[in-house]
């Protein structure tokens, strides 16, 4: 892999290679873009094939969380870390995180890491043994806790903002939202759609979450047949690309206008973003909807957690998905590129005040 071509297409400013060999440490966090601030960005922990597609993981992954950061307003930049699992050799756990947070301290505040797909509140406690740059730890400090609420009432406030934009009104009362998904995220998203006076279909593929959310009184529907009933919304609450041609055929039939879910990369490709626009569907696009975890990770580096002002940007994500819905107005195209240049926009409004990010008085880690 020629690195410094990629790094050139798409402007990431860093890359850097962590290995310790007493510990098994093999780790790869890709700084994206700082323009806005320290680049914040969980620690996935994974099996990789090779070691590009680690790397080109760590760079897709950065850049990803440049453009959510930057579209749902938060003053930080985008940054990613993938350590890479060995499954041929055991690990002390501890260790290996402890020397990604050595890592990490020497970065100086450039990077910000948290937990991602393979890595949880235990090994963001270990890597906080070495640095203080690092979110979601329970022993941290005026920590934010489990961010699944939050998330789901960012998803939330974002249905509606594209409820008005399909319906004329953002109101969910008497709507009808088929979540795909009712784990952590979609059964508190449940929960506040039922409070607002909506009905909930929900489909999940395993027993558990399906009993959680009937007994909260969601009209259940084999995952195999999700489109059978008809809906207004569709929130896909758990696997990505599930926004596909058959998915849209069936949707149309459904009587869906609406899509708006936490689900990461609902589109399996982008011209299915066009196709939801030539057909009148509106899409609310992932990574802004799903911003609310993001947004309360990133308070914990305002003096300590604070519920009232988080609260208040992730009801703000209302606002960022009608500012997108008025971009791809006045651009005409369709709302995912929309997303993209919200975030383009923010970052090139304030590229000529800082452009590399360093520690300062006015940092938000300082």
């Amino acid at each position: 892999m020629e690195i410094f071509k990629a790094l050139a297409e798409h402007d990431y400013e860093q890359i850097v290679f962590m290995h310790d060999e007493e510990t098994g440490l093999k780790a790869i966090t890709c700084i994206h873009d700082t323009t806005l601030g320290p680049g914040l960005g969980g620690t996935r922990y994974w099996t990789y094939a090779s070691e590009d597609d680690a790397i080109k993981d760590a760079l897709r992954l950065a850049k990803g969380m440049t453009y959510k950061n930057a579209a749902s307003g938060l003053p930080i930049g985008g940054a990613k870390t993938v350590i890479i699992k060995d499954p041929n050799r055991e690990v002390n756990k501890e260790a290996v995180f402890r020397a990604f947070g050595r890592f990490v301290e020497g970065l100086n505040g450039r990077y910000i890491t948290a937990a991602d797909v393979g890595t949880t509140e235990r090994e963001m406690d270990y890597v906080f043994q070495e640095t203080q740059y690092v979110a979601g730890t329970g022993l941290k400090p005026g920590t934010s806790g489990n961010p699944s609420p939050s998330t789901a009432h960012g998803v939330y406030v974002g249905m509606k903002a594209a409820a008005k934009k399909a319906f004329g009104s953002d109101s969910l009362n008497g709507r009808r939202v088929l979540i795909e998904g009712v784990g952590k995220v979609g059964y508190i998203l449940a929960e506040k759609i039922l409070g607002e006076g909506g009905q909930v279909i929900a489909a999940d593929l395993f027993e558990e979450p399906r009993e959680r959310a009937r007994a909260l009184g969601c009209q259940i529907v084999d995952a195999d047949d999700l489109f059978s009933i008809k809906a207004d919304i569709y929130a896909p609450c758990a696997l990505g690309a599930t926004v596909n041609d058959d998915s849209i055929r069936h949707m149309q039939a459904a009587g869906i206008w609406v899509v708006a879910g936490a689900a990461n990369n609902q589109l399996e490709e982008a011209r299915h973003g066009d196709l939801l626009d030539e057909l009148g569907i509106v899409y609310a696009p992932d990574y802004i909807l799903n911003s609310g975890g993001v947004i309360q990770v990133a308070d914990e580096f305002n003096g300590g957690y604070n519920p009232v002002r988080a609260q208040k940007l992730i009801d703000n994500i209302y606002n960022q998905i009608e500012k997108v819905f008025a971009i791809a107005e006045r651009d005409a195209i369709p709302t995912y590129q929309a997303a993209d240049i919200l975030a383009e926009e923010r970052i090139a409004a304030v590229k000529h005040t800082r452009s590399i990010f360093s520690q300062n008085s006015k940092s938000i880690i300082s």
